[in-house]
């Protein structure tokens, strides 16, 4: 039920046949901003992030043009993706998924029950594109919102620095897959997506470019490196 491969997504998704994954789900990397750090006595919250270069991890220079036609290349149609976002790539994310052919069902965001310091407004929730490839599908699990409240990855826990909790891509997993169909993440840092078709009954392919983070998913996920290797499809 299980696919972990070491590599680049822009390589591992051209292995992949055309139509011939039921759903998306992945958190891509992609820049990000400081809280604004202000000067001291200002008034700012504590904790805000300093840096300013865009970088959480190291592996996070590849755009999203680069990557989004494979993404609905692979998708079977009728079929949904699930693309993680910030504000700062919002417009980005959503001019280059339509360009390649996605449509948009929804913008989805989900509520975290811990902020990240700012000084415009404390960041408590993250965005989701819902795409689809072909005709309109309803989803499986109608009772889905579009605002989810689900905890965090307590820190002492994270073995990803973005981590996402799995019981929220469990409710993606559920509103737009069936028992014994492939769910890919390109992305999938430490195995969370994998960790939920688990325990989903899903099949999973997922691709990972970080050594560290390949071998926590694996470890996680109890795979064997070179096991499958495209077997699933």
């Amino acid at each position: 039920m299980l696919d972990l491969r070491l590599c680049d997504a822009r390589d591992g998704l051209a292995t992949l046949g055309d139509d011939t994954i039921d759903m998306i789900f992945t958190d891509p990397p992609y820049p990000t901003i400081s809280g604004g750090a202000g000067q001291a006595g200002d008034g700012s919250p504590s904790g805000m992030l300093a840096k300013n270069d865009g970088k959480i991890f190291e592996h996070n220079d590849i755009g999203i043009e680069q990557y989004a036609s494979e993404l609905y290349r692979v998708l079977k149609s009728p079929g949904h993706a699930y693309v993680m976002c910030n504000l700062l790539n919002l417009w980005q994310f959503h001019s280059v998924l339509t360009d390649v052919g996605f449509k948009v069902h929804n913008l989805l965001s989900w509520r975290k029950n811990t902020c990240t310091p700012n000084r415009w407004g404390m960041k408590n929730g993250e965005y989701i594109f819902l795409l689809r490839k072909g005709p309109a599908r309803s989803l499986y699990n109608p009772s889905l919102k579009m605002i989810e409240d689900v905890n965090v990855v307590p820190y002492h826990s994270k073995t990803h620095p973005t981590e996402k909790p799995v019981d929220l891509i469990k409710q993606y997993v559920e509103a737009s897959s069936q028992k014994g169909e492939v769910v890919l993440d390109p992305f999938m840092g430490t195995g969370s997506t994998g960790t939920a078709c688990r325990a989903m009954e899903r099949r999973f392919i997922g691709f990972e470019l970080s050594p560290e983070y390949f071998g926590a998913a694996c470890s996680r996920l109890n795979f064997l490196p070179g096991l499958s290797n495209g077997s699933l499809l």
